[in-house]
């Protein structure tokens, strides 16, 4: 493994925004596209229901201003869900003109187009409403923590957020391929959110006791702590240097430090074939990997990555290995130097069929970098340990119209509850639950 041996202007080209963002004539021409349809199949579509047709009628008008702010009324996080939220399966896949004009509105980048624009001149919709007295502490600063922040300090609560990391936005800020969405974009559309008034604390973990005296101290307390680690494969090897887990790999490029100095193998394999795999597969291709290689234990049809993310991969030259299961990882001086795997199949037909592997069918890919992409584990260390709180399968179990828990006083919403969505779904569950909790602290909703 070696740090990348592109060189600063190949990297920065590797790393270029994915779209790059509409000129204002090209957000014209795009949104004149739009039929402005009645009762829109993408609003229908959208987690946070965007009024999809008045922000691109805003656009068409140049109202670039208040497009922004239709998009940030209902999305706060408007301008990473153009960039990372997966619009070709959600607003743009309902939109009509998939069927009418063979493709669809272009709705994430004319999103974009206009949030950009907010973001850049620095404008303000929102300001704190009248104060209440009331104290909420938000645990956990992602999409679904600050969503719900936000919410509340419109409806004039004070909103303390309490984030363990040294950066907040989870997820949004560190875990995402950074030409997709850089640090710097989630950090700014983030300070719009804490410039509300909110009182951010990093540094801050929380542990059961902590959460106990936060459910003394405040009125009420949100839960929006996300997932844990990458699951773990528990094979020989699996310790050896060189083996990463996903979120560690794409992390590098979003703390701080030069892409000249990443690291990155020759020969990269990825087990799993999610979202997440593609991004670290992808990253290490532009990073300098001279072969990628994605294994996956079923076949091309049951992967969980979207098909627009698979074609990137392909794209960017990733390779894929279909129907092999990892056995363990080859070590020469503590270095990774290979991965085994054992080939499988489907045995019978249809939902009845199940996965065997093959007797006799190893064989070793040789790389100097492993990545595990598996899925991310609950956050079992803290749930465990808060008397009350029940799961249902590793999630938080939640009333799914309040978002409260089963201990009084405690909400919840994000990942810790659905084991893992997008940004948009993120977003809808902290500002449904804000509107919750202000029944709860109105005492309307018991």
């Amino acid at each position: 493994m070696q740090q990348t041996p592109l060189t600063p202007d190949q990297l920065q080209a590797n790393f270029a925004d994915l779209h790059p963002n509409y000129t204002r004539e090209e957000a014209l021409v795009e949104s004149s596209r739009c039929l402005f349809c009645y009762d829109a199949p993408c609003i229908r579509a959208c987690p946070t229901h965007i009024d999809v047709p008045r922000f691109i009628r805003q656009i068409l008008h140049d109202n670039v201003a208040g497009a922004a702010q239709t998009i940030f009324d209902a999305n706060l996080f408007g301008g990473s869900c153009a960039r990372a939220c997966p619009t070709e399966v959600l607003c743009e896949g309902a939109c009509v003109d998939n069927a009418r004009a063979g493709a669809p509105i272009q709705i994430g980048r004319l999103q974009r187009y206009a949030t950009d624009y907010a973001t850049e001149r620095n404008l303000r919709f929102f300001a704190p409403g009248k104060d209440t007295g009331k104290r909420v502490a938000i645990v956990g600063s992602g999409p679904a923590g600050l969503s719900c922040a936000h919410e509340l300090r419109r409806l004039g609560h004070r909103v303390t957020v309490l984030e363990s990391r040294d950066v907040p936005g989870g997820l949004n800020t560190l875990g995402i391929a950074a030409y997709k969405i850089s640090r710097e974009t989630s950090l700014a559309e983030i300070q719009h959110i804490l410039d509300m008034g909110i009182d951010l604390k990093l540094n801050s973990p929380i542990d059961a006791p902590k959460l106990e005296a936060l459910l003394k101290e405040f009125d009420a307390v949100f839960l929006g702590i996300g997932l844990g680690l990458t699951q773990r494969l528990k094979l020989p090897g699996e310790n050896l240097e060189g083996v990463w887990e996903a979120l560690e790999f794409i992390e590098q490029l979003h703390d701080s430090r030069a892409l000249k100095d990443c690291k990155v193998g020759r020969n990269v394999v990825v087990i799993g074939c999610g979202n997440t795999a593609i991004d670290a597969a992808t990253q290490a291709i532009r990073l300098g990997a001279e072969k990628v290689t994605i294994a996956y234990r079923r076949g091309e049809d049951a992967k969980s990555a979207y098909n627009y993310e698979y074609d990137l991969g392909k794209a960017d030259g990733v390779q894929f290995e279909w129907y092999v299961q990892p056995e363990g990882f080859v070590g020469a001086n503590g270095r990774v130097a290979g991965a085994t795997f054992a080939r499988t199949q489907l045995q019978g037909e249809g939902r009845k069929a199940e996965l065997v592997r093959i007797p006799n069918s190893e064989f070793t890919i040789e790389c100097d970098m492993v990545i595990t992409a598996l899925g991310q584990t609950p956050v079992d260390e803290l749930l465990s340990n808060v008397q009350g709180i029940e799961r249902d399968r590793g999630a938080v179990r939640i009333n799914p119209n309040t978002y409260a828990t089963t201990r009084r006083g405690l909400f919840a919403g994000g990942d810790c509850t659905s084991k893992g969505k997008e940004i948009v779904n993120a977003v809808q569950d902290g500002k449904m639950a804000a509107r919750s909790i202000n029944r709860f602290l109105d005492g309307k909703d018991q």
